[in-house]
C-alpha cells in the first residue's frame, strides 16, 4: 500500500519585524511595494508584537496527527506555508525523503478562490513536478460548508454573544467578515467561469447565523483590502460599521469567518484598527475568540483529510 500523508497549507508569516520586507517579495511574487507601505506593514506587526499564524499551524498539524492516529489512521501530518517558511516546496521536500507517495492536501482557507485556494493548489503542484513527479494528490477546493466549520464557528459565537448582550442589557448585531480580494480576480474571463469566493463567504456566514437562531440581527462584510491597485469587492468593514452607527446599533459583535486563527488580520486589523474606527462612531465592537486549536475544527479537518485519503486509495 502507498505511504500516505496529510499536507496541510497556509499563508505562512515572519516571525520578525525585520523579514516584513523579504517576506512581502514573496507575496508580491518579486513585485516592489512602495516604501510607506511596507512601513505600514511592519508598524503594525510591532503594534501586535509577532503573528502566532505559523506556531498555531504547526499544533494544529499535531493535533490532528494525534486524532487521526486515536482514530486507527497512522498518518503523518505536514505544514506547507505559501510565502514563509516552512515553504510548501521545502515540505514537500522533506515528505519526499520520508517516502510519501500520496497525500490529502487541505488549504486552511474554507472559501476557495483563484487568489488564495487556487494559488496554494498551483504552488503545491509546482513543487511535486519539480521534487517528486509521482507523488499523487488529493486536493480539497472548498470546504465552506462544512457541518463541522459551522458547529465551530458557532461554538465561539454562542456564548460570545450571549455573554455581551447580557452585559448590554439587550441583544448584539453581529458582523460577520471574510478578507476581500481584487474584483478583478474573481470575474469571469473568456476561458475561467467567475470565482465564487464571494458566495462562498456569505454562505459560511449565513449557516453560523442560522446554527445561532437568537442572533436576529447579523451584518456581513470583507476585510483587509489590500494597497494594490483596482478596486476590491465590498461592502467593507469601515462602510458597514459607519451604516450601522447611521442606524443607531451601538453595539457589534464581529466574528471573522474568512480566518481560522489568530494573525495580523486579526490582531491589528479587527482588535486595534476595526475597534478605534467603531469607537470614534459611537460604537463598541467586540471579537469572538479565533477558532485556533479548537476540538471541533480538528475533527472536520480530520473528516476532509480521510475523505481525501480514501479517494487516494480507490484511484
Amino acid at each position: 500500500m502507498p505511504k500516505q500523508a496529510i499536507l496541510l497549507l497556509a499563508h505562512g508569516t515572519p516571525e520578525t519585524v525585520e523579514q516584513i520586507p523579504e517576506y512581502l517579495a514573496n507575496v508580491t511574487g518579486g513585485r516592489s511595494l512602495p516604501p510607506a507601505v511596507v512601513a505600514e506593514i511592519e508598524r503594525r506587526y510591532r503594534l501586535i508584537g509577532h503573528s502566532p499564524l505559523t506556531e498555531i499551524t504547526l499544533d494544529f498539524a499535531g493535533l490532528l496527527e494525534k486524532l487521526m492516529g486515536a482514530e486507527g489512521q497512522t498518518v503523518p501530518v505536514y505544514v506547507g506555508m505559501r510565502n514563509w517558511h516552512p515553504f510548501i516546496a521545502e515540505t514537500i521536500g522533506q515528505m519526499r525523503a520520508d517516502g510519501i507517495e500520496e497525500a490529502a492536501v487541505l488549504c486552511l482557507a474554507p472559501q476557495n478562490s483563484r487568489t488564495s485556494t487556487g494559488l496554494y493548489r498551483h504552488a503545491v503542484e509546482a513543487a511535486a513536478e519539480a521534487e517528486m513527479p509521482h507523488l499523487r494528490i488529493d486536493f480539497t477546493p472548498s470546504w465552506a460548508q462544512h457541518p463541522l466549520l459551522i458547529t465551530a464557528f458557532a461554538e465561539r459565537l454562542r456564548p460570545a454573544w450571549t455573554s455581551l448582550s447580557a452585559e448590554v442589557g439587550e441583544p448584539v448585531a453581529v458582523l460577520f467578515t471574510a478578507h476581500s480580494v481584487p474584483c478583478r480576480t474573481i470575474q469571469a474571463t473568456t476561458d475561467q467561469a467567475a470565482d465564487t469566493y464571494a458566495e462562498d463567504a456569505k454562505r459560511t456566514a449565513a449557516l453560523v447565523a442560522e446554527r445561532v437562531p437568537e442572533i436576529a440581527q447579523w451584518y456581513f462584510a470583507f476585510q483587509s483590502q489590500g494597497a494594490s491597485g483596482g478596486p476590491w469587492i465590498g461592502p467593507t468593514a469601515e462602510q458597514t460599521l459607519e451604516s450601522l452607527a447611521a442606524a443607531g446599533i451601538k453595539t457589534i459583535l464581529l466574528q471573522p469567518v474568512g480566518f481560522l486563527c489568530d494573525h495580523v488580520e486579526i490582531l491589528y486589523d479587527v482588535d486595534i484598527q476595526f475597534r478605534e474606527f467603531a469607537a470614534k462612531l459611537g460604537i463598541r465592537l467586540e471579537r469572538t475568540e479565533s477558532l485556533n486549536l479548537s476540538e471541533t475544527l480538528v475533527r472536520a479537518v480530520a473528516e476532509l483529510t480521510q475523505l481525501g485519503l480514501e479517494r487516494l486509495r480507490l484511484l
